[in-house]
């Protein structure tokens, strides 16, 4: 098939596979009729079909596409303008009106229907927000609409006790379970948290502290984490009535599949705290949730223990899937491939499939001049003459950015941003190439004896930085005396201002 001419973000099937969706970042939603796909479009003598309507309404990058879960021809998409657009093929193929758009405030990064209730559907942000919507509210004329059709407004705020603000990672995407009773989210820079979809407050958070046989993880070894790159999850189990299994992929290159106890038991666990409780509590290390600073704390369960973790990759995992029916687990990631977990080395749909590696591929010292190497020979458009095919070295050469690109990722605190330290030459350089896996960031660079603060975004496929040098004390003390003499509208800007 033809037609998308950037990254695919979102493939969905309509609800009785008629049709095909497809969207990402050519800002366009691509239809295909399941029925001819494999044939001709046309007269066309090029290999593969076109696409059978092209809606072009949207104006940034497309995240997200959900189809209505009873029928074909509607569906709901969510992009980086900030609108969630409601689509109806019954209206001949026109972009949806006003009344079938909803404009947030913020880039819109996920949106997902309810299995079971047609009017529900769910949406995040990257301001952190996650809303249950009601479509007869949220969509229509505006004296119909109400509150932007949100039911439920789930709490997603961090804090600590050792730190005084509140941080609001961006959620990256959610998903149901089969039934609609529980709603996972998948946090940047934090951990899948699990909700009952009735319940604003989230019942366990799922780590990787322990390895499957219980034992902890030593501190020298990479565990969960979700820092680089988009994450999708999903509950399963293999068609059975309930889906108490969810799997995400991991940037330490694993796919953690975790069980999910009854939501009765995990409500039982859970810790809810007063304000003053909370500054009693003696575990300076835990992170709660909570709607305002003086508002109660909840700390949900940590599953801490997976019950399995599949290799396979040699690099990041982004997404991980549940077959409906049989025992299957798909992923795929950084790499090209694609690849199938089984139990079982053949099924009603595999023969012979080989057994998966003990450990993932580990990153080594050694082995990171070859990668800064690889990547350089890439942005100046020079390659060894070797037998190499031309897939293998792109692969390749995407592996070492992102080996390059791993160990300055790390948490700092609850800031919610990640920080660098790093060469401006090198970052600029080795971004360009493949800046699209990557989410918007804050770093610092040290660039001749001068600290710098970087915010780089990509938009419409242009690597997009703004620059401010911090000031040393004794510059902030100049300003501060200068400032006294200025009025207000006369001030310099500061590093929020900036970001």
């Amino acid at each position: 098939m033809r037609g998308p001419q950037g990254n695919i973000f979102s493939l969905d099937f309509s609800a009785a596979n008629r049709f095909l969706y497809s969207a990402g970042t050519c800002e366009r939603i691509f239809q295909y009729d399941v029925a001819y796909i494999g044939t001709p479009s046309g007269t066309s003598t090029t290999a593969g079909r076109l696409p059978d309507h092209v809606y072009e309404d949207n104006n940034d990058s497309i995240r997200s596409l959900t189809c209505h879960p009873f029928q074909d021809e509607i569906l709901i998409s969510a992009s980086e303008d900030g609108t969630i657009r409601r689509y109806d093929w019954r209206q001949g193929g026109a972009p949806p009106s006003n009344q079938d758009i909803i404009q947030t405030g913020k880039e819109v990064t996920d949106v997902k229907t309810h299995p079971t209730m047609e009017h529900i559907f769910a949406d995040c942000d990257v301001a952190g927000r996650v809303s249950l919507r009601d479509a007869r509210m949220a969509f229509g004329s505006l004296p119909k609409r109400s509150n932007e059709g949100i039911i439920q407004r789930y709490n997603t705020k961090l804090t600590k006790k050792t730190y005084p603000h509140l941080s609001h990672p961006e959620s990256s995407s959610i998903a149901f379970d089969k039934d609609g009773t529980k709603l996972a989210i998948t946090f940047l820079h934090y951990l899948p948290t699990i909700y009952a979809v009735s319940d604003p407050n989230p019942l366990a958070v799922l780590s990787g502290k322990n390895f499957p046989d219980g034992t902890p993880v030593p501190s020298n070894q990479r565990t969960y984490s979700n820092s680089c790159t988009m994450k999708h999850g999903a509950f399963g189990l293999a068609g059975l009535e309930n889906d108490d299994m969810y799997a995400a992929g991991s940037d330490d290159f694993y796919c953690y599949i975790w069980r999910i106890p009854p939501l009765p038991q995990l409500l039982d666990q859970r810790e809810i705290y007063t304000a003053e409780k909370w500054n009693d509590y003696n575990n300076e290390s835990s992170i709660a949730f909570t709607e305002g600073r003086h508002e109660p704390k909840i700390v949900p369960v940590e599953i801490s223990t997976p019950l399995d973790r599949l290799t396979g990759h040699r690099s990041i995992v982004n997404t991980a899937l549940f077959h409906p029916h049989f025992l299957h687990v798909v992923t795929a990631g950084v790499e090209k491939n694609i690849v199938l977990h089984s139990p079982t080395p053949s099924s009603p749909c595999t023969q012979n499939l080989q057994r998966s590696p003990a450990r993932v591929r580990e990153l080594k010292d050694e082995d990171l001049e070859q990668d800064r190497q690889n990547y350089y020979s890439a942005l100046c458009g020079s390659y060894p003459m070797n037998s190499e095919r031309p897939d293998d070295r792109e692969e390749r050469q995407t592996l070492s950015l992102f080996d390059q690109l791993s160990p300055y990722f790390h948490f700092v605190g609850l800031c919610g941003h990640v920080t660098m330290v790093i060469t401006i030459k090198r970052v600029i350089f080795s971004l360009m190439p493949w800046g699209y896996f990557l989410p918007s960031f804050l770093f610092t660079v040290f660039f001749e004896k001068k600290e710098i603060a970087m915010f780089l975004r990509l938009d419409r496929g242009h690597l997009k930085v703004k620059t401010h040098r911090m000031r040393t004390m004794k510059e902030k003390k100049k300003k501060k005396t200068a400032q006294k003499h200025q009025t207000s509208s006369d001030k310099k800007l500061s590093l929020e201002d900036c970001f």
